[in-house]
């Protein structure tokens, strides 16, 4: 997987905003969006074409808050996709897709007498994730959720489902990629490191990516906009590494300073409680009764009575 001597490599990746439009978000692209949920969905739904629709959802009253998409498609049987790029770890990410997909159910509930039926359409929520989720299963890379019954682990509720795909924890070896999925995240993570189509690829689904994302082929007003946005992934990158690095550092520092803080303490009690000692035995040999040595010193008489 050698790159090119251009510093942009010969394929445009799927990381970023820009790049992830670029071929899951236009008209002319929507085989390769079509292609893709087929292959994440794997026989569960057979998706034959989709209609992009506003990735902007305003809520109800004035004062809620704006919802924005990456992207947002219909099937033609009525299901809803939400398809996210998170590039960097964000907390609380799992209570953004359920606000997400709440939001939507929220907003496609019928007005008036119709509504009073409660039906509602598909809703799945995609989630392509360039880090990892901080589980108890290292290494789990395909997130497949749906509301189910504890006991039985039987789907509760078979119209809304979450799928999230954890690129990093991807690290299958070639011989190993098997299924259209397979393909999909290995596609995912490693397509701007690729100068051709692997062999293990069906060219008959990926032929077309291959085919349109050649940075060469770009248009220099798309080039122009590759290039920035691949700026803006680092600059992100940067500033999240920066901050994590200042963060550790700091909180070396504060554990050193709590360190050196608890021990002096430590140090003072333990010096207290010996001097303590050093005079209980004292009392206790010139014969004071245990009671007063314990007043007197803060001492037990068990420990009193210890002492030699």
């Amino acid at each position: 997987m050698k790159k090119t001597k251009s510093n942009l490599g010969k394929y445009v990746g799927f990381s970023g905003d820009w790049s992830f439009k670029f071929y899951f978000g236009r008209e002319e692209n929507k085989p390769i969006l079509i292609g893709f949920l087929n292959g994440l969905f794997e026989g569960e739904k057979v998706i034959q074409d989709l209609h992009y629709r506003p990735v902007e959802q305003d809520g109800d009253l004035e004062n809620e808050r704006k919802v924005i998409f990456d992207l947002y498609c219909t099937g033609i049987d009525g299901e809803h996709f939400i398809i996210e790029m998170q590039q960097l770890y964000q907390d609380f990410f799992k209570d953004r897709t359920v606000f997400y997909t709440s939001r939507l159910i929220n907003k496609l509930i019928p007005k008036g007498y119709k509504g009073n039926t409660y039906e509602l359409p598909e809703v799945y929520f995609i989630g392509i994730l360039e880090f990892e989720l901080g589980e108890t299963e290292p290494g789990k890379y395909f997130y497949d959720v749906a509301l189910c019954d504890k006991q039985s682990n039987r789907v509760f509720y078979e119209k809304l489902g979450y799928k999230l795909l954890v690129l990093p924890n991807f690290n299958k070896d070639e011989t190993d990629i098997k299924t259209d999925m397979d393909m999909w995240l290995y596609l995912l993570k490693n397509m701007s490191k690729l100068d051709k189509i692997p062999d293990f690829l069906d060219k008959r689904v990926f032929g077309l990516i291959f085919d349109i994302g050649e940075v060469a082929k770009l248009t220099p007003e798309d080039k122009m906009a590759y290039e920035a946005s691949l700026k803006h992934k680092r600059d992100a990158e940067n500033t999240y590494a920066t901050a994590q690095r200042l963060g550790h550092d700091r909180g070396l520092k504060e554990g050193l300073k709590e360190g050196i803080k608890k021990g002096l303490k430590e140090g003072l009690a333990q010096g207290e409680q010996k001097k303590a000692m050093e005079t209980a035995l004292k009392f206790k040999m010139m014969g004071l009764p245990l009671e007063q040595i314990a007043e007197g010193t803060g001492l037990t008489i068990d420990e009193i009575e210890k002492l030699k």
